[in-house]
């Protein structure tokens, strides 16, 4: 029955399918990464049962599943392709499996699906309000300049510049009008891109979303710029003692994260009834982006890096590496600084309730710089970063057996988010 089984991932095509022109003001490689790609986990992570491939496609793809989505608005065509199917009832009906996952206002017709493309094209506008934004570099602009001496910055760019390709992040709730809709849509992707990923209720009103569009100038037209849906996540608010509410957030993935995950905490530290930002269950890749970013935060926050750094704030100090003798006027790292070791408990905790991160974040964010500052020579020091950051962790029995082990494991973690500071 092999011939007639085939790989649901490799099965499900995907693409999010722009008009004509603004296809024109894509690079290459941008092109390319649309057409055509294929989620991480299908809706049932299975195989599908009971169809033979296309002629024209290789042996490997017994049937094909189309699932595209208009760029911006992300209304859906849904096209399964077979040569032949197996007149048995156990066979996997592929349309109706995505049919109790989709909104029902999906097409099936080509042209239909063409022409809300186009027409979605220049009338389609985010939901709710612009909470954040922050441009790329134009890969177009890039592209056409291979072989000459262009170099970009990666921040800091006229978002009216041709050189540049704009982001905004919006911010919606079940009462944003025609949100709702729009998530019935968008929501898809949490299954193909998180692993036992859910949906959720529209019941609960606690939830808050904030959704990331890339807006592109037309290359015949800049005056002209059409939204294009990138990401999005979801807030939770739960109870925050005594009057306030925690915010849990819901992880995404790579491309853009940095700029959705700045985008929320500078949203959350805008709100004056949120008390603190938490992460749902993050996956280790998710936790490496958001160190990366909350560090960059501190280390580029003028006020914090004076007190945490004190006389190393202005330029002394160990910057450049980790672990690495030469590199620091030794003995130096905590004179005058609040962030030790030992740590200045009180001012930690002053700092990590203003910036609205969750404790054992903050925590960890404390360990890193210290570690980022440490002379590895001085052993005074040393030895106070390891009873304030190892110990802590432990029960008071396990200490001498794993006081070695875990300090090593956890400053061989914390180098590598270090490094990628750089």
């Amino acid at each position: 029955m092999a011939d007639w089984t085939a790989d649901s991932n490799e099965a499900l095509h995907l693409a999010l399918v722009r008009s004509a022109e603004d296809r024109k003001s894509l690079a290459e490689e941008e092109s390319q990464a649309l057409a055509d790609f294929h989620p991480t986990f299908t809706v049932s992570n299975e195989k599908i049962y009971g169809y033979k491939n296309l002629p024209n496609q290789c042996a490997l793809r017994m049937c094909s599943c189309r699932l595209h989505f208009t760029s911006g608005s992300l209304k859906q065509l849904v096209q399964v392709t077979h040569s032949a199917k197996l007149p048995s009832s156990t066979i996997d009906k592929v349309e109706e499996k995505l049919q109790e996952v989709l909104p029902t206002d999906y097409t099936n017709n080509s042209e239909a699906f063409g022409k809300m493309v186009e027409d979605d094209a220049t009338s389609f506008k985010p939901f709710g309000r612009m909470v954040y934004s922050y441009t790329r570099p134009n890969p177009a602009v890039s592209e056409k300049g291979k072989g000459k001496s262009v170099a970009l910055p990666k921040e800091g760019l006229d978002p009216k510049s041709a050189d540049a390709v704009e982001f905004e992040v919006w911010h919606s709730t079940w009462d944003t009008p025609g949100f709702k809709e729009y998530h019935r849509r968008m929501q898809i992707f949490i299954l193909l891109y998180i692993e036992a990923g859910s949906y959720i209720s529209e019941e609960e009103d606690q939830w808050e979303f904030v959704v990331l569009y890339e807006k592109r100038k037309r290359r015949a037209n800049p005056e002209v710029s059409t939204y294009h849906f990138v990401g999005y996540s979801s807030l939770y608010k739960f109870y925050f003692f005594p009057e306030k509410v925690r915010v849990r957030l819901s992880q995404f993935h790579k491309g853009h994260g940095a700029g959705l995950y700045t985008a929320i905490h500078q949203y959350v530290l805008s709100q004056p009834n949120f008390g603190e930002l938490t992460v749902e269950d993050p996956a280790e890749a998710f936790e490496d982006l958001r160190d990366r970013v909350d560090l960059k935060m501190l280390l580029t926050h003028p006020q914090f890096k004076d007190e945490a750094l004190g006389d190393e704030s202005h330029g002394g100090g160990r910057v450049g590496g980790v672990g690495r003798k030469g590199q620091s006027g030794r003995g130096n790292q905590a004179r005058g600084g609040k962030i030790g070791p030992p740590t200045e408990k009180v001012w930690a905790e002053k700092w990590r309730v203003q910036l609205k991160l969750a404790k054992r974040q903050f925590d960890r964010l404390i360990e890193m710089l210290i570690l980022l500052r440490i002379d590895p020579d001085d052993h005074k020091a040393m030895r106070a970063y390891r009873l304030q950051e190892v110990l802590a962790q432990l029960e008071k029995e396990e200490r001498l057996e794993k006081l070695s082990e875990t300090f090593e494991n956890v400053r061989e973690g914390y180098a590598r988010i270090l490094v990628m500071l750089h």
